[in-house]
């Protein structure tokens, strides 16, 4: 559904008088047709049938172009006048029209496109490449008074590659486990193929999935369930599995009355799709291990929903999000073309499951129609800027501390310059080889220590089952994952987007006088950047364990054994040299990349146009890398993109420290329900004139009962009112950019540059008054400049 069509229905009433009137003309053939916006939302190829005297040509499993596996669901619509039978269906002048039957209509009188009839069909055997579909009317009296239409539909490999360019070599097989996990035979070519399997399961009373036997007598332990269209039915569930675009895939739907390998039984479907998109960080090269929970996803198989999943669409095996896109978008065309076309599609999915959501919404219209991201981020690729930082933060903060700086004893105090929440209440899990630091940890440490490294060392990355030789000839980094889209810099390295020269750590800590001059600009001073690839070295310990020494370090800690021997915070790649004051060089963006990102898609603008619920448990006490910060990050980038954010809601519920978690989500489907039918009534409406009461903003406590809701929810993160309720009940916490001057959005690679008189003169350190020795060091450590982010687009 094009949720957000603006068109009125008295246009629509307009064209319809003006269409009745062309049927009356002498020469109707040299009319020109009326046309109307379609509110379905699906990707058509001609214009709305009913208004004119064309018909309406819609590949409903794919865009035209991007059809794969030889096969499409295709739908044309008729003027009102036409019959059926007169209609003729040819793919590269063959007669298929035996292919399509006139399609079940639910007419409603608020709905013109109701009023059409119109024909369905599955076009088969298409060849790769492209191919004519032709739809024309046999006229009476052999004279046709409408004109053909045709279509080009083009075709491509069940193995890929679409749109998302060369495939990644070596690109290694799942292993037995992962396989065993879908229940997939071996791999039978170097595409990673294996054979389609459709089988049967059964949920049991115990809340087990186990194999169902259609031919043994009803299991005694089956159990039932009702799903959201009020039918109560054994829990059997139609699971089909096999490989597309060289990733596994899988499609679940209920299948009581009958189980049948050769054709789905649709009797309890709700039609609707759940698309299950999962997260994780990973680089690629791995065609990736499945998860039966998110395969057989229960809350929304026992509802009626069918279940599309793929490890493609996982970013846990790699965050190339077109090479994802494109996957989705096969995975789907797979589902309508063989099991039908559904009310709509609705994206789940949490932490690189949600940001799919999002920028797949920007990108590929129609792939999904509304989406619940959970413990959502605005997309990946920007989360590598302020991430980037920690390590460089950390280590400084953690020598000060072993310089004696007893400040920073107090873990609450790196929120000042990391600007994500730190404790002293959660365990560090690196304590054992950095026993100088107190109990505590930060978002930091506890959450993306590791990351780092995994995004941006050629030499770290690996995947299950790579020989010695594999291993070596693979840069192991995100960019060269996505070097389809970031091309090559002249180190023959993958261009990287990593940026931050100019950026003034801890300013706001300084203003907020939480940090002395002095210590600013030692951070400063040392806080350096990322080497380039060529530079870098293998991890140590703590990430390889067999590194560590036995005992703990002693002695004078710096350079032993920090870091030759313990490196926690990756330094040895770092541009600072342990025990120098010299300045460390700031590292600057391979040209191209920040705008190949944008261009690409690979960074979330905001051109979401769809019904979404962002939720997320709250988990700032646990320092946990979801944190809520990036749901308002996100709704930014929506009101900056047009003023309208009015599509997101952002739900939070509440955990207890270390309690377990209250799950929102089947609750937000049903909101969703509700929305999606109020836009399929009243396409005419905008968004958020269709939204149920209950799309508002909202938290909730950890049992998952209201707290509040209302639009002023989520007051003072993005405004300058007074704290909501629900902001007061969960704070927000910021980023590292943030408190060094950038804004929420979080997007900003590569910051416009001012002389440190310019920002001194339009008062960006506040009442700071620097000495001439201060103010020339601080000229030295920006010799190019400072941020200035009011300037920066």
């Amino acid at each position: 559904m094009n949720a957000r069509s603006r068109r009125g229905f008295g246009a629509r009433l307009v064209a319809l008088v003006a269409a009745a009137g062309l049927l009356m003309s002498v020469s109707p053939i040299d009319a020109s047709p009326a046309s109307a916006e379609s509110s379905s939302g699906k990707n058509s190829a001609g214009g709305s049938a009913f208004w004119g005297l064309n018909f309406d040509v819609e590949v409903l499993s794919s865009p035209p172009d991007l059809i794969s596996g030889g096969t499409a669901r295709v739908r044309v619509e008729l003027p009102w006048f036409v019959s059926s039978r007169r209609v003729v269906v040819e793919l590269d002048g063959v007669d298929i029209t035996d292919s399509f039957e006139r399609e079940r209509q639910h007419w409603s009188s608020w709905n013109p496109r109701s009023w059409n009839r119109s024909l369905q069909g599955v076009v088969a055997d298409l060849p790769v490449g492209e191919s004519e579909l032709e739809v024309s009317f046999r006229g009476w009296f052999g004279r046709s008074l409408i004109p053909t239409e045709t279509v080009t539909l083009t075709n491509h490999p069940s193995s890929g590659p679409m749109f998302s360019g060369p495939q990644q070599e070596p690109f290694l097989c799942s292993d037995d486990g992962d396989r065993a996990d879908a229940e997939l035979g071996p791999a039978l070519d170097d595409d990673c193929a294996t054979d389609t399997v459709v089988s049967f399961v059964y949920m049991n009373t115990a809340g087990s999935v186990a194999a169902y036997d259609p031919d043994a007598p009803r299991p005694d332990d089956m159990a039932t369930t009702t799903t959201m269209d009020g039918k109560t039915v054994d829990y059997i569930v139609r699971w089909e599995r096999g490989t597309i675009n060289r990733f596994i895939y899988s499609i679940a739907v209920l299948s009581p009355d009958s189980q049948d390998v050769d054709g789905p039984d649709l009797s309890a479907w709700n039609d609707r799709l759940i698309y299950y998109f999962q997260g994780g960080v990973g680089i690629g090269h791995y065609q990736g291990g499945p998860s039966r929970s998110r395969m057989l996803y229960d809350d929304g198989l026992s509802a009626g929903y069918a279940i599309a999943y793929s490890t493609g669409t996982k970013t846990g095996e790699h965050y190339n999000l077109e090479l994802g896109g494109e996957t989705a978008i096969m995975v789907k065309d797979r589902f309508v073309t063989e099991y039908g076309d559904p009310d709509y599609t609705v994206g789940v999915g949490g932490s690189g499951g949600g940001i799919q959501q999002y920028v797949y919404a920007q990108n590929h219209e129609g792939l999904i129609d509304a989406g619940v991201p959970q413990y959502s981020y605005p997309d990946m690729i920007t989360q590598t800027i302020h991430v980037g930082d920690c390590e460089l933060l950390e280590r400084w903060i953690d020598t000060e501390l072993l310089a004696g700086e007893t400040k920073w004893a107090d873990w609450n105090n790196r929120e000042w310059i990391e600007g994500m929440n730190a404790s002293n209440e959660v365990s560090n899990p690196y304590q054992a080889v950095e026993p100088f630091l107190p109990d505590g940890s930060s978002e930091c440490v506890n959450a993306w220590r590791g990351l780092s490294p995994l995004t941006l060392n050629p030499n770290y990355g690996t995947a299950p089952g790579v020989t010695p030789e594999q291993q070596a000839a693979v840069d192991w980094t995100h960019f060269d994952d996505l070097i389809n889209i970031y091309g090559t810099a002249d180190d023959g390295y993958a261009a990287s987007t990593w940026d931050n020269v100019g950026v003034q750590y801890g300013l706001q800590a300084l203003t907020d006088g939480n940090i002395t001059v002095e210590e600013f600009l030692d951070l400063n001073t040392k806080a350096g950047s990322w080497k380039n690839e060529p530079d870098m070295v293998q991890e140590g310990c703590p990430f390889f364990r067999a590194l560590c020494p036995t005992e703990p370090p002693t002695g004078a800690p710096i350079p032993d054994p920090y870091p030759n021997q313990v490196d926690p915070w990756s330094w040895r790649n770092q541009t600072h040299v342990p025990g120098s004051d010299a300045i460390a060089p700031r590292k600057t963006a391979d040209p191209g990349a920040i705008e190949a990102a944008f261009d690409s898609g690979m960074v979330n603008r905001g051109d979401v146009q769809i019904p979404m619920i962002d939720w997320r448990n709250y988990l700032e006490r646990e320092l946990d890398m979801h944190n809520s910060l990036q749901s308002f990050a996100t709704r930014q980038r929506l009101l900056n993109f047009d003023g309208d954010s009015s599509n997101q809601v952002i739900w939070f519920t509440d955990v207890e420290f270390e309690g377990p978690r209250f799950d929102q989500t089947p609750m937000a489907l049903e909101v969703i329900d509700d929305w999606m039918r109020n836009i399929e009534r009243r396409p005419w409406r905008s968004i958020d004139r269709n939204k149920p009461a209950a799309a508002v903003d909202s938290c909730f406590d950890a049992a998952g009962e209201l707290i509040h809701a209302g639009a002023d929810a989520w007051n003072g993160i993005l405004d300058s009112n007074t704290a909501g309720p629900c902001t007061k009940q969960v704070p927000v916490y910021e980023t590292s950019r943030i408190v060094a001057g950038a804004p929420i959005t979080g997007d900003v690679f590569k910051c416009e540059l001012r002389t440190v008189d310019a920002a001194i003169a339009d008062g960006v350190y506040g009442g700071i008054d620097f000495d001439d020795a201060e103010r020339d060091e601080l000229d030295e450590i920006f010799a190019d400049g400072v941020c200035d982010y009011d300037s920066t687009a």
